[in-house]
């Protein structure tokens, strides 16, 4: 199974989590991690990379779990600086989320991979999505929680489309082929848009599939979920209001969100960000 990151250094805690559930939840199927990073910095931001320290730890976990499972740690520097997401690269997303835009650009990409955001964590088996056919479709995903309700794509007149990106199948000889990557990074050049790469991505994209719920929660634990996703979500009670609750608050995933489901895989994770602190 060939998974996808992206990040700085700050996105390290988020794939050492989704790496362990990777591991629990994998069975006996490999695993091949591709982590893009970069050195950027913006006129607000200055940016470090995904730190080869971090890379190296976890490579050293999946080949403890299976001997064939590997990492990559890539750096897209050059890349991002020759075609730089001009007018989105002061929004309240960084701009390593937009590392994934080159992945047609990187001849160590597979052909299949599927992209994880670093606030992920795969709660069981999910061999069906990432083996489903993609003949003819450029990737595959879950609609947004609350973007579906409001995003539409006028020119195919489909009312339910708008797929999160936080969790995407693709398929990279598909995506070459329609140029999609290149379009989107276009766009991005030129016209800044809200959540950006995942609204240009919408946008552009002229072959996609849409998943169950399960295979990207990203409201609340359900009993079929597969993987879950801590995004910002609205609350609406005692008020209304915001809440962003990441795997790496320990604490705050107890207190605020009552979740106990992944204490084994976060008390692993504690243990080995205490000793590595040493």
């Amino acid at each position: 199974m060939n998974i996808l990151f992206c990040g700085d250094e700050n996105a390290e805690d988020g794939v050492l989590i989704s790496t362990l559930s990777l591991i629990k939840n994998s069975g006996a199927k490999e695993l091949h991690l591709y982590i893009l990073t970069m050195d950027a910095h913006s006129d607000e931001h200055k940016y470090h990379p995904f730190s080869m320290q971090a890379a190296n730890y976890i490579r050293s976990l999946l080949t403890q779990a299976n001997p064939n499972n590997t990492l990559q740690l890539i750096d897209c520097t050059e890349l991002f600086k020759k075609q730089p997401p001009t007018v989105n690269m002061n929004t309240r997303f960084t701009p390593y989320a937009m590392l994934r835009l080159f992945a047609d650009e990187l001849p160590e990409i597979p052909d299949r991979i599927l992209y994880l955001d670093d606030d992920i964590i795969i709660r069981s088996d999910i061999t069906e999505f990432y083996q489903q056919d993609m003949t003819g479709i450029e990737l595959a995903g879950v609609l947004d929680y609350w973007g579906k309700f409001f995003f539409h794509n006028v020119k195919t007149k489909c009312v339910f489309d708008y797929l999160n990106s936080g969790v995407l199948l693709l398929n990279m000889p598909k995506i070459k082929e329609t140029g999609l990557f290149a379009k989107v990074r276009q766009m991005m050049q030129t016209k800044k848009m809200f959540l950006p790469d995942q609204s240009a991505i919408n946008k552009l994209a002229v072959a996609k599939r849409v998943f169950p719920r399960y295979y990207n929660e990203q409201y609340k634990l359900q009993k079929n979920t597969k993987i879950q996703h801590f995004t910002t979500s609205f609350r609406f009670l005692p008020y209304f209001h915001t809440q962003t609750v990441k795997p790496w608050d320990v604490e705050r995933v107890h207190s605020v969100l009552h979740l106990h489901e992944y204490d084994d895989i976060l008390t692993e994770y504690l243990k080995i960000r205490d000793n590595l602190k040493k």
